[in-house]
């Protein structure tokens, strides 16, 4: 299993929407590196659910339930793909981002990193640790 990180602006698709719909294709994405994350990514994978832009924290834990198949928002032949998404629970207590840039744990965390990739995977221990902030 291997465990990754996406973003999403709640005032465009929020947990709330995304709990409400009970799963959605991850579509839209257009940077090349978290589409080739976005290949990679396998059904059972779990997911950090990250509201960015205005809340910047992670929100919830969700579950790849397809992997890739091209986007269907996209032109036909291009390339891009999606990945079915379905949620697995809410945290508790969101974890914010300075929390996160706060524990020596997450140092390296590619939130931190690459803050402007959309899709990015994580270390299990990372997860373990932001899972452990969100209970």
């Amino acid at each position: 299993m291997k465990y990754w990180l996406v973003k999403s602006e709640p005032t465009a698709y929020s947990w709330a929407d995304f709990s409400r719909d009970g799963g959605t294709a991850w579509t839209g994405v257009r940077n090349f590196q978290a589409r080739n994350y976005l290949q990679q990514m396998q059904a059972g994978d779990l997911v950090l659910f990250y509201h960015s832009v205005t809340e910047k924290a992670v929100v919830g834990i969700a579950e790849v339930a397809a992997s890739a198949t091209p986007d269907t928002t996209a032109a036909a032949g291009s390339g891009w793909v999606a990945v079915a998404l379905q949620p697995r629970q809410v945290l508790p207590n969101p974890v914010r981002l300075e929390q996160i840039k706060q524990d020596a744990r997450l140092t390296q965390i590619g939130l931190l990193r690459q803050s402007r990739l959309s899709v990015m995977p994580l270390q299990a221990e990372e997860f373990d640790t932001i899972l452990e902030l969100g209970s």
